[in-house]
């Protein structure tokens, strides 16, 4: 059996460190000052957390407050792995547990990479709490929780489940951020691929709310004619 440590992941990653990834990684994620890249490729962090899914709570802990970029990725990961192997109350443990640290999550990848394998399945479980914590986390004043809420409901989507992502569209549409109108556009996009016309009903009647990032985003894929039309209009 293999063994599953924190320092073996830790030195993995260190040991899967490309220096041309990590000047991309300059150049697309805009990192903090005290962020630390090793540039490792997505793929590769993936495969590590999934042979180190067995890590304490505790571990990954300190990997979501590690400065280490890929080292929070891989905690997220982690958790991701836990979270796909339980049900019930430990599965909304862990949410819990991720939830309390989404301060941790402070890049749009770290949050399109991990919201909707960490929350995601715990929403498809229907729990009691689940419009209020979509609508705590929409409600942040932390952007990376209102991505967050909308990436998340990619496992929805996934399962022909799109009131959520309607929902966050109307309320996030006043949203001041960009990064929010692009992940709501995403999740649009990702519905129509699956009901084209629910897609085109629905910016029919709500076109004039919103942002016009979101709009472009969401038509990529819609007939010529109709996304002419709704980008037109915005």
């Amino acid at each position: 059996m293999a063994i599953v440590s924190l320092e073996r992941l830790r030195a993995g990653l260190r040991d899967l460190a490309e220096p041309a990834i990590r000047v991309q990684q300059l150049r697309v994620l805009t990192p903090a000052d005290d962020d630390q890249l090793l540039g490792v490729r997505v793929p590769a962090v993936r495969k590590l957390a999934r042979a180190h899914r067995g890590l304490t709570l505790d571990d990954v802990d300190v990997l979501l407050h590690s400065r280490v970029h890929e080292e929070r990725f891989a905690g997220l990961l982690v958790l991701a792995e836990q979270v796909r192997s339980t049900h019930g109350a430990e599965r909304g443990t862990l949410v819990d547990f991720s939830l309390g640290r989404t301060t941790c999550v402070d890049n749009w990848d770290l949050v399109d990479g991990s919201a909707h394998v960490v929350l995601g399945p715990w929403l498809l479980d229907d729990p009691p709490r689940f419009w209020d914590v979509l609508d705590e986390l929409a409600a942040s004043a932390w952007l990376w929780d209102r991505r967050i809420a909308v990436v998340s409901t990619l496992a929805l989507i996934r399962e022909g489940r799109f009131q959520p992502t309607f929902h966050l569209a109307l309320t996030l549409c006043r949203d001041p951020e960009p990064l929010i109108h692009k992940a709501l556009g995403w999740m649009l996009r990702e519905i129509g691929r699956r009901d084209g016309p629910l897609l085109v009903r629905f910016l029919d009647q709500r076109l004039a709310e919103l942002p016009r990032i979101t709009v472009r985003h969401a038509t990529e894929r819609l007939a010529p004619g109709d996304r002419a039309r709704f980008v037109k209009g915005r």
